[in-house]
């Protein structure tokens, strides 16, 4: 803005004039002041964008820092949810851990129990084993005795059957079935037989075919002699004498 150089003013001068009057140059002053007014306003009008620049970037900030404080507030309240989760899933975790350790205590004490019954068992085992051996050496040795036995009274039973004409044979343990042919002349071929049980120290006759009246007179004498043999020949003319009779 130009300057304005004041001017010197000569007042004699003036005043000896007829119309005195100052050139007090008001145009100049305007000028300067429209000037110095349009500056104000333009300093006024930078200034208030300036403030309103920064207010804008003030409150972009705020609004920044709000929305950031919102976001970490949001993640925290997940991570505390997590948390609470987390916290929930560890609970149920040391849960079934110790019922798992409780369900291993019971099971090591049932495989505890289990061993001592194998061993037990085991021990049963052994006992049956030697107790079955023993009666195998038993069995053996009765068997061989029965063989010996046979072989002895073998010839003995072919020459009865052959003299009596009868058949001599086991049908259950400890029972013996005897059949007598020829006794009937009418009909040598009916049988006639009865079944022994020597089983006890007192033999039996479980059954004869036809019944015998005098049967509880020839048990008694075989229980007193114990002479199966003779037994079996007393049983023959038992039969023979029925038919007889008849």
């Amino acid at each position: 803005m130009p300057q304005v150089r004041p001017t010197h003013i000569d007042l004699a001068s003036i005043l000896a004039e007829p119309n005195p009057s100052v050139d007090l140059r008001l145009y100049a002053y305007e000028a300067s002041t429209s000037n110095f007014l349009r500056a104000v306003t333009n300093y006024a009008n930078r200034a208030v964008a300036e403030i309103t620049k920064h207010r804008n970037a003030q409150e972009a900030d705020k609004k920044r820092l709000v929305e950031k404080t919102v976001a970490v507030k949001a993640e925290t309240n997940q991570c505390k949810v997590k948390e609470i989760e987390l916290l929930a899933v560890m609970e149920r975790e040391k849960e079934e851990v110790r019922e798992a350790e409780t369900s291993i205590t019971a099971l090591k004490r049932q495989l505890a129990s289990i061993r001592e019954t194998c061993q037990s068992v085991d021990a049963e085992i052994e006992q049956y084993r030697a107790l079955t051996a023993n009666l195998k050496r038993e069995k053996d040795r009765e068997r061989q005795t029965l063989e010996m036995h046979a072989a002895q009274t073998g010839p003995e039973l072919n020459a009865c059957e052959t003299r009596l004409r009868c058949h001599i044979e086991g049908i259950e343990k400890d029972r013996l079935l005897i059949r007598f042919t020829h006794i009937d002349k009418l009909d040598i071929d009916r049988e006639f037989s009865f079944v022994l049980d020597v089983a006890s120290s007192s033999n039996q006759v479980i059954t004869t075919t036809p019944p015998l009246p005098n049967l509880p007179i020839l048990l008694n004498e075989l229980n007193e002699t114990r002479d199966i043999f003779h037994f079996i020949r007393s049983m023959r003319s038992a039969f023979a004498l029925l038919v007889e009779k008849h």
